[in-house]
């Protein structure tokens, strides 16, 4: 983030009141620790997780302008009074597992749907609240899956919300990720765990290919969206895809001597892809691309199809990083990003 992006946050952050929902979760965790030097008045850290709670406040044991609330964003009772005086909520609460919310279809409704309805009201209710950034992902473009269905719902609700009612103005809108490197549930904690133990290492389709985004670069790109945004739109960051053949040999390679075992005793595992997987992903929906401009080389949004003449940017027009199919790296390049990243 430039300079002049860094102050923009500044102005937004400091000294306001702040809430981040599944605020011990990967996401919600890195948001509070971007936040913390922006100076905040206070962060509310809304989860269930009373053991994630106890093992951040250990974290950040010396803030204290911290505050752990136990609660559920399908509670708009408990969401109503978490927002009493709040500016800024980072909404980041959700059920992600692709195959979890295909065999519960239904709490998958009832958090990412229903729990950022509640999240909305409690924003049109809330005589503070000035901004919500809701985390949204790459499964809700050209939708397969229940996951990227209701994701698909919740960015909808988003900027639905956001033009609802103009005065007092409030603007809202959204992030789609790619794939986020090492975070709780992802497959590099699996496969380190199978590759530490001897295997096999199991991998759902050979040719998959998918978006990797470091958790840094993840949070990085919700902090902009929340300075930059003006209301309705849904924020993408330029990616690179991986093969997931690649991911997994790459890791054999570089992991199996580090816990005293050789790579080629590691087995890779077909076992099908999973109901809702596609094979490739993309950030961009057909209908999405003519709508879609450029905040800087990197980061781009898509706007609402009702303010699509009110921008004066440069509209994208260069899609290479937009679609998992054409841009996928090498196994060297891989290497070397992961080294970067701290994951090997």
């Amino acid at each position: 983030m430039d300079k002049a992006a860094q102050e923009q946050l500044r102005s937004l952050i400091e000294g306001r009141n702040i809430l981040v929902t599944g605020g011990t979760g990967t996401i919600g965790s890195e948001i509070v620790r971007q936040l913390i030097p922006y100076h905040p008045r206070i962060i509310r850290l809304l989860s269930r997780d009373e053991f994630k709670q106890s093992q951040l406040r250990y974290q950040f044991q010396n803030y204290n302008f911290l505050r752990y609330l136990l609660g559920d964003v399908r509670d708009l009772d408990r969401l109503r009074r978490a927002f009493e005086g709040v500016h800024i909520v980072f909404h980041a609460a959700a059920l992600k597992r692709i195959e979890s919310t295909e065999y519960d279809p239904i709490e998958a409704v009832k958090t990412n749907v229903l729990g950022t309805q509640n999240v909305i009201t409690a924003t049109l209710e809330s005589p503070t609240v000035e901004r919500v950034v809701s985390i949204s992902t790459d499964k809700a473009v050209n939708v397969t899956s229940t996951m990227g269905a209701t994701k698909l719902l919740a960015e909808r609700l988003i900027a639905w919300a956001s033009f609802y009612r103009r005065e007092p103005h409030k603007t809202l809108c959204s992030v789609r990720f790619g794939n986020v490197l090492d975070s709780r549930g992802s497959v590099i904690p699996l496969w380190r765990e199978q590759i530490k133990q001897g295997g096999p290492l199991t991998l759902t389709h050979e040719k998959m290919r998918r978006f990797f985004m470091s958790i840094p670069n993840a949070v990085h790109l919700v902090l902009r969206a929340a300075s930059h945004a003006t209301g309705g739109e849904v924020y993408i960051l330029r990616m690179k895809s991986v093969i997931i053949r690649d991911l997994a040999e790459v890791m054999i390679e570089e992991l199996a001597p580090k816990y005293g075992r050789s790579p080629k005793e590691i087995e890779i595992r077909i076992s099908g892809a999973a109901p809702g997987e596609k094979l490739d992903e993309d950030l961009l929906a057909p209908n999405e691309i003519d709508r879609t401009y450029m905040v800087d080389e990197n980061i781009a949004f898509i706007a609402p199809p009702h303010r699509t003449e009110e921008y004066s940017l440069q509209r994208l027009k260069n899609f290479d990083g937009y679609t998992s199919s054409t841009n996928a790296i090498g196994k060297d390049e891989l290497r070397e990003y992961l080294k970067r990243e701290g994951i090997l």
